[in-house]
C-alpha cells in the first residue's frame, strides 16, 4: 500500500462533463466536486495568492473563478453568440484578478459559410466579462502552438514563451521586444494550461523554465534550463545538451533542490518516454529512467515534491516515487479527467 505522504495536500483536477474534483492527496478519495457553470474545462490558472482558481471552458468559450476557500463558483460568463465563436491559447490573469490575457480566434458564421479571423492578442475584462482590447500577432509571433503567459509583476508587461519569448506592454498589446530562447516541443502532451505551472513550486516574479536555443549556422538544437525574474527581463540561461524530441513541463520540489521533467523521443511504435531529474544545485541530469508511454497524457508533482504524477485523457493517475521512479500506485478516479492540467495545494 502506497506510505501516506507527510505534507499531504489537497489536488484540483478537471473532470468530464463540467467540474473541478477537489482530492485528499494522501487517499486520492474526491471530498468534493465543484459544478461549473458554462461546460467542460479546459485550462485552469491558480491566482498568485493562491486564493483563486481560473478557469476557461470549451462548450461556450466561458470563463469561471473559483473561490478555494469556499469551493464555489464566485463569477462566471461566456464570450460565444449564436454567430460568433472564440477559440483561446494560453493565457495568464493578472495579480489583482481583473485582465486575462490570451491569443484568440474569432470565428463569425455567416449565411453560408464560416469566417475564421487570424490570431490575435486578447485582453478579457473580467469585471466586465468581455473583451477589452485586441492586436495582431506578427507571423513568427503565431507560431507558438501551444504558448504560455506570465504577467509582470507591475502588470506593464506580458510575456509569450513559444518560439521566441515575446514581451508585450498590457496597456495596448504591442511587441516591444523578443528575448531569443524558445520553448521546448511538447510531443505528445495535451496539457493546455494558462500559462505557467499550476503547483506551488513558483518564486513570485521568477520564471524558472525549460528552453530550448539553436545556433544560428549548424542549427543545432540545445536544451536547458533558464530562469527569468519577470520584473527586469534577465535571464539566466543554462545549456545542458541536444535538445530531445519532446519535453513536459518542468516541475520544481519545494525547496527548488530539485527538478523534473518527462522526455519523449521517436514517435509511434518506437516511441520512448523517460523520467528526467536535474540537480538545481549544478543544472544538470542527475538521474533518468524510461517508462512506458502514453498516447496523451499530463505530468504533474506532489505538493510535498516526492511523487510524480502521470494523469489525463482518462480514468486513471499513475504515481511514481520521485526518488525511485518506481510506480507505486495507479489511482482509478471512476470520472473521465480532461487534459486542463493540476492545481496542487497543501
Amino acid at each position: 500500500m502506497l506510505a501516506t505522504m507527510a505534507r499531504a495536500g489537497t489536488l484540483y483536477l478537471p473532470a468530464y462533463p463540467a467540474s473541478v474534483l477537489v482530492i485528499d492527496e494522501s487517499s486520492f478519495q474526491v471530498l468534493d466536486r465543484i459544478p461549473l457553470v458554462t461546460g467542460t474545462p479546459t485550462s485552469m490558472r491558480l491566482s498568485p495568492d493562491h486564493k483563486r482558481l481560473y478557469v476557461t471552458t470549451i462548450d461556450h468559450n466561458g470563463f469561471e473563478t473559483i473561490d478555494l476557500a469556499t469551493r464555489k463558483v464566485t463569477n462566471h460568463f461566456v464570450l460565444n453568440t449564436p454567430t460568433k465563436q472564440y477559440r483561446f491559447r494560453g493565457g495568464a490573469v493578472d495579480s489583482e484578478g481583473k485582465f486575462f490575457y490570451t491569443v484568440s480566434k474569432e470565428i463569425d458564421q455567416l449565411a453560408d459559410h464560416f469566417e475564421v479571423a487570424k490570431s490575435k492578442y486578447t485582453t478579457v475584462d473580467l469585471t466586465q466579462q468581455k473583451i477589452v482590447r485586441t492586436a495582431d500577432m506578427s507571423a513568427e509571433d503565431e507560431l507558438a502552438y501551444r504558448p504560455s503567459f506570465e504577467v509582470s509583476p507591475d502588470g506593464k508587461f506580458l510575456y509569450q514563451f513559444g518560439p521566441k519569448i515575446a514581451v508585450i506592454e498590457t496597456s495596448d498589446l504591442k511587441v516591444v521586444d523578443h528575448l531569443d530562447l524558445a520553448a521546448p516541443y511538447f510531443d505528445g502532451m495535451e496539457n493546455i494550461r494558462l500559462g505557467g505551472d499550476l503547483g506551488l513550486v513558483s518564486q513570485p516574479g521568477l520564471r524558472m523554465s525549460l528552453f530550448t536555443s539553436m545556433d544560428p549556422i549548424v542549427h543545432n538544437k540545445v536544451f536547458g534550463l533558464a530562469r527569468m525574474d519577470l520584473a527586469t527581463r534577465q535571464v539566466d540561461y543554462n545549456p545542458i545538451g541536444p535538445a530531445p524530441s519532446g519535453m513536459a513541463g518542468l516541475q520544481v520540489t519545494p525547496d527548488k533542490k530539485m527538478a523534473y521533467t518527462v522526455v519523449t523521443n521517436g514517435s509511434l511504435h518506437n516511441k520512448t518516454c523517460e523520467f528526467w531529474a536535474f540537480d538545481l544545485n549544478s543544472d544538470r541530469v542527475s538521474q533518468r529512467a524510461e517508462i512506458p508511454c502514453r498516447a496523451r497524457f499530463s505530468f504533474g508533482m506532489s505538493s510535498d515534491g516526492k511523487k510524480l504524477y502521470i494523469y489525463g485523457a482518462g480514468f486513471e493517475v499513475e504515481v511514481y516515487d520521485a526518488a525511485t521512479f518506481k510506480l507505486e500506485k495507479t489511482w482509478d478516479l471512476n470520472t473521465d479527467i480532461t487534459m486542463a492540467g493540476l492545481a496542487v495545494l497543501p
